[in-house]
């Protein structure tokens, strides 16, 4: 079912963190940060403008956070992400020699990044499999049948072991782009649904 989602939405644009994968593990570390709690269509701006100001650690924890807070603004806590984005940026030259780490662990002892922001740098900035469970993630495997769970860890859980490992990194970018545009959290949009026959619509009380 995932080929077949990922088909549907074959034309439109990528999520903002997957677009800025290219730059390494660093970048999508920076722009993960700087999406919570914002629009896709602010946050890649905002990660160019502070990657084109700080493109390194090193770089990053020697600038002001006034500097920080003008390049990401107006993402959601500007002010409170810009300093975590130092303190981050701190801890990686500090303690692991300016390299983003390779391990869940590793990186969810850095400053504000959780099991979100962790497994989404592993999957898209390292190329490590992992599952990235967001809200979007967490609705529609519980709304499709695939799962019964309660919150976004236990979906993480479950999905490592259901899912066949080559499907751990894409599942985010597919399930996020299809919860923003057809799974919508109210009133989804199931008459233009391509796996519609196939979904329990677990919870859905209206649609569309």
């Amino acid at each position: 079912m995932l080929g077949t989602i990922d088909a549907h939405l074959a034309l439109e644009e990528r999520a903002s963190v997957n677009r800025i994968a290219s730059g390494g593990p660093f970048a999508v570390l920076i722009a993960t940060l700087i999406s919570l709690r914002t629009r896709d269509e602010v946050t890649f701006p905002a990660a160019e403008r502070l990657l084109a100001l700080a493109p390194d650690p090193h770089t990053l924890a020697r600038t002001p956070r006034d500097r920080i807070e003008a390049a990401i603004y107006p993402a959601g806590f500007y002010r409170r992400k810009a300093e975590q984005l130092r303190q981050i940026a701190d801890r990686l030259c500090r303690d692991h020699a300016a390299e983003v780490p390779t391990t869940l662990e590793a990186l969810l002892e850095l400053p504000g990044v959780g099991r979100k922001t962790a497994n989404l740098v592993l999957a898209v900035g390292h190329g490590i499999p992992a599952i990235c469970v967001d809200i979007h993630v967490h609705r529609i495997c519980n709304r499709l049948g695939w799962i019964a769970t309660t919150g976004p860890q236990a979906t993480e859980l479950r999905l490592r072991e259901l899912l066949p490992k080559r499907h751990w990194i894409g599942i985010n970018e597919t399930l996020v782009r299809f919860g923003q545009r057809t799974c919508t959290p109210q009133s989804p949009w199931c008459s233009r649904c391509p796996i519609e026959y196939h979904c329990e619509r677990v919870e859905v009380k209206r649609s569309r």
